[in-house]
């Protein structure tokens, strides 16, 4: 097929055929054509008023096409020209997510959500050293308490005779040596 021959109109009911097949379609009903059954005119218009119409239609659809052919060319521009300045979709990207992320800081609901985690990760802080404090000064109570010394000692005398005179590397003594070298070893 002749592509010279063929119908570019894309409105056409003959799109895409060769001119020789177009008399073929004549006896196909064409929609909004005058008499078709299938559309009958509104009430209240008349066929002037249809014709003007459907001319109005045209020039609206063939001005929605021309535009749509400017858009893309004027896209084909920007891509052309991001190009040339460097701009790929992923530093677009970068900058877009930079600028939100620069937008998100800078609100209010950033500033007292920021404010607000601050406090309380001093408060936290400062309850969370009180309360080491307040376990060591416990422990060290508790250590010094008489009930601790005794099983302090009890400890260290198991030890001694678990482990002997030799604990903490020093020096073996004889079996007969029944002193420990420290009074209180360490555990």
């Amino acid at each position: 097929m002749d592509p010279a021959s063929q119908d570019i109109n894309l409105n056409s009911p003959n799109k895409g055929l060769g001119v020789e097949h177009s008399d073929s379609l004549s006896d196909v009903p064409v929609e909004g054509a005058v008499g078709n059954v299938a559309n009958p005119l509104p009430p209240g218009l008349t066929e002037e008023e249809a014709e003007e119409l459907r001319t109005e239609l045209t020039k609206v659809e063939e001005e929605i096409n021309t535009l749509r052919q400017v858009l893309s060319a004027k896209e084909r521009h920007a891509t052309e020209l991001k190009r040339k300045l460097g701009l790929s979709p992923l530093n677009e990207l970068k900058q877009n997510i930079s600028k939100s992320w620069q937008d998100v800081q800078t609100s209010n609901a950033y500033k007292k959500t920021q404010e607000t985690l601050s406090q309380a990760g001093q408060k936290t802080s400062a309850a969370l050293t009180t309360v080491g404090t307040v376990i060591s000064k416990r422990l060290g109570d508790m250590r010094n308490s008489a009930t601790f010394k005794s099983f302090e000692d009890k400890m260290g005398n198991l030890k001694y005779k678990v482990v002997g005179p030799r604990g903490n590397g020093d020096a073996v003594g004889s079996p007969t040596d029944t002193t420990p070298t420290q009074e209180n070893p360490p555990f």
